[in-house]
């Protein structure tokens, strides 16, 4: 009842809103299992012009957490402008906190606390009304890793990548350029080679011969792909993987797109 679909100027978008991302992504995983195949941007919340000035929504929340994740609450809460607007006990060795916090602050909250409290949090939002627009809020640390080509990638080339950043998947999978392979360690993009085999040659070296050791790769579920990307990504939804690419693949359409 809380799903809405409008079309848009182009023939092939539509645009959908709905409670949430776990609600749109029920949506999403439904189409992905009758076999559709999909693109899905970044969520943005519904504003409101009122008394001349921008609003959006407001969310109220209660989260009843172990006592020790209680500080995992609130540190979570304040970089998204969210406040505690009540802490009380709950059951032996659990504490109910309640919070405000924009709907767009949320985005991704209840995936990192089930995460942060292994599964032991549980959460209820609902509407509150409408705040006046909360300013910028921060989105992922690391900038997008790009592949730069078509192919499998290898061994060699994602041990040298992953000591600049987190990568997405393992060794054998097939990418495409423009298509996001990890998160790096600092804000900007790189343009990478994933694909890239070890030279072959008649020198040997200890070092240079040892195992390739691997750390193990973050695999993104439709929930958190879509709360990760940037406005300026996508989702690609089959009903056989779950992929991050960039709207531009080439990195000459995505520094024309920069330009205007």
């Amino acid at each position: 009842m809380s799903i809405k679909i409008a079309d848009t100027e182009s023939a092939d978008v539509m645009s959908v809103a709905g409670r949430g991302e776990l609600q749109l992504a029920v949506l999403i995983e439904n189409m992905r299992r009758e076999g559709f195949e999909l693109q899905v941007s970044r969520p943005e919340v519904v504003t409101k012009e009122i008394s001349g000035k921008r609003h959006e929504p407001l969310e109220e929340g209660t989260v009843d957490v172990p006592d020790e994740h209680v500080g995992t609450v609130t540190q979570a809460l304040a970089p998204r402008k969210g406040k505690v607007t009540d802490l009380r006990p709950g059951d032996t060795g659990r504490s109910i906190v309640s919070f405000e916090a924009t709907s767009r602050g949320l985005i991704g909250f209840r995936l990192m606390l089930m995460a942060a409290t292994r599964g032991t949090a549980l959460l209820h939002q609902r509407r509150a009304g409408w705040t006046p627009w909360a300013g910028d809020l921060p989105h992922r640390a690391g900038g997008a890793m790009i592949s730069d080509r078509q192919g499998a990638t290898t061994a060699y080339a994602l041990d040298n990548l992953q000591q600049r950043g987190a990568l997405f998947l393992h060794p054998g999978i097939d990418v495409y350029e423009g298509m996001v392979i990890g998160e790096g360690a600092r804000g900007e993009e790189m343009v990478v080679n994933a694909v890239r085999a070890k030279e072959k040659n008649n020198i040997r070296t200890h070092s240079h011969d040892d195992g390739v050791k691997l750390a193990a790769p973050i695999i993104h579920t439709l929930e958190t792909a879509i709360e990760w990307i940037a406005d300026d990504e996508l989702v690609e939804v089959t009903p056989s993987k779950i992929r991050i690419r960039k709207r531009h693949l080439s990195i000459e359409e995505r520094r024309r797109a920069f330009k205007k």
